[in-house]
């Protein structure tokens, strides 16, 4: 299974919190449109034995563009990639963006899978955040998906946030079933560098919750979701009936993946290489018919890694038979399993190795706990 991912590097605004690559001037949208185009022509040749069974419009916020710029580069990746005919087409969109006018037009395209930046029904956190809509405009937004006939929705949450109680939580939870989307992810509020809130936050200005703030959140998260009906099937993702997000399963399930855009990434299994991060030096580059590229040889070692730190965050855990293709790992590793195992935080099947439920809030100290370093 293999996937492409296209980034669409422009926003309306920038969110308080976010450090994502974009930029608010849309001057250039076309130009960047074409670089795309051209960026897909020139990987083409050596994804000659694929077949794209997901494509995904990541960001930034991809719904800015026009309808006729998603067609374009749909048509792109049609005219020089073997697609599935039943391909997963996703759009990351946020709610302001979502008309009757560009959910039908989007829908015509053959886009099936809106994921929508909810992040919460507060307005006083979509403020401080500096968010493009309101929570009015989430509940039309998604009323309106839903009427033009859109039937795998998967909306987003943070947790985490300023001054959010465990009942002004439990309230956000229950305000996004009530919605009723196939899929739901929760992201836990983190504070990047040279962002708006890290400013914030070193000025005293916002003060984040703590750790045990979030754990709770999170457990109640969990717990609420389950009840309503959803599956956790990867730490911060949430389907009802296996409406999982194609996509980005492929990513845990460590399979290739085409990365097209601005700051994107891509995999091959052996590689990953990684695009510039700079909107005018990508397009640039490619008028010259260069890929914007630095590339990675994976060594045994990261591939070990890799797979371990993403395969543990789901449902299937990491498969055996994948993970020591790359290194056979000596006693002492398989002591620490058993440790983990004791302690009722993960299972060794005899396919894989998966953690538990209360595993999963340890889940990125257990996967380092298990790396292996080169030459230790």
């Amino acid at each position: 299974m293999s996937g492409c991912y296209i980034h669409i590097p422009f926003c309306t605004q920038k969110c308080s919190y976010c450090d994502f690559h974009f930029s608010t001037n849309h001057s250039y949208q076309n130009e960047m449109v074409a670089a795309l185009c051209t960026e897909l022509k020139l990987r083409s040749d050596n994804w000659k034995s694929e077949v794209f069974e997901t494509i995904y419009f990541g960001g930034g916020t991809p719904s800015i563009l026009t309808p006729e710029q998603l067609e374009q580069l749909i048509k792109q990746v049609r005219q020089f990639y073997a697609v599935s005919d039943k391909v997963e087409i996703t759009l990351e969109c946020n709610p302001d963006d979502c008309s009757m006018e560009n959910l039908g037009k989007w829908k015509a395209l053959g886009v099936m899978r809106l994921s929508m930046g909810i992040q919460s029904f507060d307005e006083e956190q979509l403020r401080w955040m500096n968010r493009s809509h309101t929570a009015a405009d989430s509940m039309n937004a998604v009323l309106n998906a839903k009427q033009v006939g859109f039937d795998e929705l998967s909306l987003d949450l943070i947790y985490g946030l300023p001054n959010l109680t465990l009942e002004d939580w439990k309230k956000q939870i229950q305000q996004i079933v009530a919605l009723n989307p196939e899929h739901i992810s929760a992201y836990c509020l983190t504070v990047e560098e040279k962002t708006v809130l890290s400013k914030w936050v070193a000025e005293g200005k916002i003060a984040i919750s703590n750790v045990d703030q979030q754990s709770e959140q999170f457990e109640l998260l969990v717990l609420e979701l389950k009840k309503a009906g959803y599956e956790q099937y990867e730490i911060s993702n949430f389907a009802r009936n296996e409406h999982y997000s194609k996509h980005n399963t492929s990513y845990w399930k460590g399979s290739k993946y085409l990365g097209i855009g601005p700051s994107a990434h891509g995999y091959n299994l052996t590689e990953r290489y990684w695009n510039r991060s700079n909107n005018r030096i990508y397009m640039n580059e490619l008028e010259k018919s260069i890929l914007p590229e630095t590339i990675e040889v994976l060594t045994p070692f990261d591939r070990f890694n890799e797979a371990l730190m993403i395969g543990l965050r789901t449902k299937w855990g990491v498969s055996k038979k994948e993970l020591f293709e790359n290194i056979r790992p000596e006693a002492d590793w398989h002591q620490i399993v058993k440790d983990y195992e004791d302690q009722k935080l993960l299972v060794e099947t005899e396919d894989s190795f998966v953690l538990t439920e209360a595993g999963r809030l340890l889940a990125d100290a257990i996967a380092a706990d298990l790396f292996i370093i080169a030459n230790s």
